[in-house]
């Protein structure tokens, strides 16, 4: 199936695409303030520019797309229909590049946690968030 898009309508799109900043991250960081914890966010001096840091927990914390990380069983994560050889590695790179991540980020005696896009919606926001913040104390 071909692009629906001309290659500039199609770069435009794109750039409105956030990296940093996200909603479902906002959300995370309000609620971790709201409750007393301060962080730092996207610690470029650690693998993966975490989207939040507690150094005094020694935490990292992502908070991914469930399409661009390949969130597994989610609804948000269906394949692309156009592009797809294009698409198809680079969400497969962005998997792989995130458990190389982890793994350095563990071997170095932080704690990670991930955060879902979809786990922050609905009625299930406030119980994500609260076992997050069980899992820092």
């Amino acid at each position: 199936m071909t692009d629906i898009f001309e290659p500039e309508a199609r770069s435009y799109i794109m750039s409105k695409i956030r990296k940093t900043d996200t909603k479902p991250e906002i959300v995370v960081r309000k609620y971790l303030f709201k409750n007393g914890f301060r962080f730092r966010i996207h610690v470029k001096q650690l693998i993966g520019n975490p989207d939040i840091v507690l150094k005094k927990y020694k935490t990292v914390i992502f908070v991914n797309g469930c399409f661009w990380h390949a969130h597994k069983g989610c609804k948000h994560n269906k394949p692309p229909k156009s592009n797809t050889n294009y698409w198809v590695p680079k969400i497969k790179g962005n998997v792989e590049r995130d458990k190389n991540n982890k793994k350095t980020l563990a071997a170095q005696g932080w704690k990670v946690l991930t955060v879902w896009e979809c786990e922050l919606e609905g009625k299930s926001s406030d119980i994500t968030l609260e076992k997050l913040i069980n899992k820092l104390r």
